[in-house]
């Protein structure tokens, strides 16, 4: 016993100088979190989960129990046995059926790179490869290929995978008993798989035991020791989780991966699934079968939460698709980089006050509030967090489609490819589809001062999606944004003092719903975290009347509530180089003698407005509209109704109320901006005149 003992220990000495030998089997990865905490494995090319293993970390007693129950003869014969082939010749011969075998290890290495057909000349083959194997490699290296390739049953290949899975153990600690144990599975991982059939498995470990005894690795005593030991298996279900964290993670790693720390935090992604899939059921009366939840660490870019779908498998509602990464529509969640661009160009403040009436733009674009009103003059700061849309379409015209675009860009919004002219002033209301990760992201540059960083997918080596690190908003630009979108009292004339969107600490927040209400979402970030919420069906179907402050809204907070729990964070701190100074309401300028009613406002010291006279109230000087009839409007003449009760009213706003009217290119008698015309058939193209300048609708009357 003592010299096989001691011949183990030497072929495994030149391993333990050559640091390990390289082997061709490719690892199966595993996804830890943060933590250390597992979280995903996946099959090898082998379609297994394999840890291939350096023989000097594999426990001796495996060894020795591989080549007590496999191939006694090992280390001195040169690839096959013959004494071992008569043997089972006439064993099998004498009983009419095969009772036993004789494959070498070797063999088995050979078998399992170069399959051949179970006839004479198939053996014959394995057994000259296997001759040739042994004269081009040395015992250890053939024994340490035998040990990750061999398979146990439960999708598991090597030593590694199996002692882990089955014991909770790394190889290398692996005890005489528990060795035979998974050596004693190899002879028929099914018939002996421990799961099913524990007991069988006993029994074969048993004659493991015995033969280690008979081979001289296992004194009486040791023996008797080991056949006593009670074998505990710790198998159990395979982490499968952050599925859509994993899956798009092992897409961007090599090949060659088997360990990897992602940046997830377990726990976060855990809760953050069940927040998802409670609000799935307060909302599935109402047509709303999925949801998608962003988290990312500010100061790394690392993703702590990623939840693709409210559940991977509900193939009913395509859960495996990936919505945090699937193109959608934002809505009004890209407003405030309208809002960003402005400031950094100087042109509007949050003090600075719009119109908010109804307005045609350029191509016949008319924007509705979601709230179906107009509120006439608001500040930039009420018009943001309140998400008013007309105000917003104009902030974009003032910087620009182009402009918006290349800073959307810059914020990683890559799948915005099309040009500025595709969009329009569409763009500012979220008309281009964009992904949940991506806008996260972009939020999360402004919670850091307006610099943009890619997103982190694991530790170290550091895997990451997007371009390099850059600023795309000064400071102050971002964090006037910050202090509109954290501001509770400026949004509850839209939603409320006790919104999802309001929260114990300093939070900043902004929905989107896109048209028809396909796809809502939700973002909200502190100094030290940013989250994205989208909520919607895969199929595109609308959802019945959810927004994003009734769909996406709730699981932002319930998330929020969390993180502050476990990552709590500080409240904003304003940047250098801005200033809060009072404001005329009435001119948004910074609030001179004359103005009576004014109130503080911030402001990037870059970029004061000037001061109010008195002289400078924002008068109607928007350009004019036709407001109605709209265009494509189509009335209905009936010759049963007295013509004088058949009458169209013509509207336009204009400042100077004092309006030309053209229909079909012949002026028509009237110098007001509200004409009763009445209806006659025909086709008509409707031309007003306000200061200068001309719009014109078209509409028709059936008879």
């Amino acid at each position: 016993m003592r010299l096989k003992i001691a011949f183990i220990g030497l072929f495994i000495l030149p391993c333990l100088l050559a640091n390990g030998e390289e082997w061709t089997l490719q690892p199966s990865l595993q996804i830890y979190d943060r933590n250390g905490a597992p979280v995903r494995g996946f099959l090898s090319s082998n379609q297994t989960y394999a840890r291939p293993l350096p023989l000097a970390q594999m426990s001796p007693w495996l060894l020795a129990a591989a080549v007590s129950a496999e191939d006694k003869r090992f280390f001195s014969h040169e690839g096959i046995d013959l004494k071992a082939i008569f043997r089972a010749a006439w064993q099998n011969a004498s009983t009419q059926r095969i009772v036993s075998g004789a494959s070498t290890i070797t063999q088995q290495v050979v078998r399992a790179h170069h399959p051949h057909p179970k006839n004479w000349g198939g053996k014959l083959k394995e057994a000259l490869q296997a001759r040739n194997l042994e004269q081009q490699q040395t015992k250890e290296e053939i024994l340490e290929t035998y040990l990750n390739i061999v398979e146990f049953g439960n999708l598991l290949q090597g030593v590694e995978a199996a002692s882990l899975f089955y014991f909770g153990v790394n190889a290398r600690d692996l005890s005489a008993a528990q060795a035979a144990f998974l050596m004693g599975l190899v002879q028929s991982p099914t018939q002996y798989n421990p799961l099913h059939f524990f007991n069988r498995a006993i029994k074969r470990q048993q004659y493991v035991l015995k033969r280690m005894k008979e081979e001289g690795f296992l004194d009486e005593e040791s023996w008797s020791r080991a056949r006593k030991e009670k074998i505990t298996l710790q198998a159990r279900v395979r982490p499968f989780e952050a599925p859509h964290f994993t899956r798009l993670l092992q897409l961007q790693l090599p090949l060659n991966s088997r360990e990897v720390f992602s940046t997830i935090d377990r726990e976060v992604q855990l809760q953050a699934e069940q927040i998802v899939k409670n609000q799935l059921k307060n909302l599935a009366e109402q047509n709303v079968t999925n949801a998608a939840v962003v988290v990312i660490e500010n100061q790394t870019g690392a993703v702590l939460a990623y939840v693709g779908s409210g559940d991977f498998q509900d193939t009913a509602h395509n859960g495996q698709v990936d919505g945090a990464r699937a193109l959608r529509q934002p809505g009004s969640a890209l407003k405030p980089f309208v809002y960003g661009l402005a400031f950094e160009k100087g042109i509007l403040s949050p003090g600075s006050i719009l119109m908010d009436e109804d307005t045609f733009f350029e191509g016949g674009f008319r924007p509705r509030n979601y709230d179906e009103q107009f509120h006439g003059l608001v500040s930039v700061r009420r018009s943001l967090a309140c998400s008013y849309n007309i105000p917003a379409v104009k902030a974009a015209e003032r910087v620009g489609t182009g402009n918006l675009l290349a800073l959307l860009r810059q914020a990683g919004l890559t799948s915005l490819q099309r040009e500025a002219d595709f969009y329009g002033l569409g763009l500012a209301l979220g008309n281009g589809e964009v992904r949940l990760l991506d806008l996260t992201n972009a939020y999360a540059s402004l919670a850091r001062g307006g610099l943009y960083k890619p997103v982190l997918l694991t530790q170290e080596p550091r895997v990451q999606i997007g371009g390099p690190e850059k600023r795309i908003l000064t400071e102050q630009s971002a964090f006037l944004i910050t202090d509109i979108l954290k501001d509770n009292q400026a949004r509850s004339a839209a939603f409320g003092l006790n919104s999802p969107l309001a929260v114990p600490f300093e939070m900043a927040a902004k929905t989107g719903t896109s048209k028809d209400y396909k796809d809502n979402f939700a973002f909200g970030y502190t100094p030290r975290w940013t989250i994205g919420v989208w909520v919607g069906n895969f199929d595109a179907s609308s959802m019945q009347k959810v927004s994003g402050i009734t769909g996406a809204g709730p699981i932002l907070h319930d998330v929020a509530i969390y993180l502050q729990e476990k990552y709590p964070s500080s409240s904003f701190e304003e940047p250098d180089a801005t200033v809060r100074k009072p404001v005329c309401v009435r001119s948004g300028l910074l609030a001179g003698p004359s103005c009576k009613h004014t109130q503080e406002e911030l402001f990037s010291i870059a970029h004061l407005p000037s001061v109010c006279d008195g002289k400078h109230l924002l008068q109607k000087t928007e350009r004019p509209a036709i407001t109605n009839p709209t265009q494509g409007d189509i009335y209905k003449w009936d010759p049963a109704v007295p013509s004088r009760s058949q009458r169209v009213k013509w509207n336009m706003s204009c400042a100077e109320n004092k309006c030309t009217w053209h229909l079909n290119g012949v002026r028509y008698p009237a110098t007001t901006c509200e004409v009763f015309w009445p209806l006659e058939p025909g086709k008509f193209t409707l031309t007003g005149t306000c200061g200068g300048q001309t719009v014109q609708t078209a509409f028709e009357v059936l008879p």
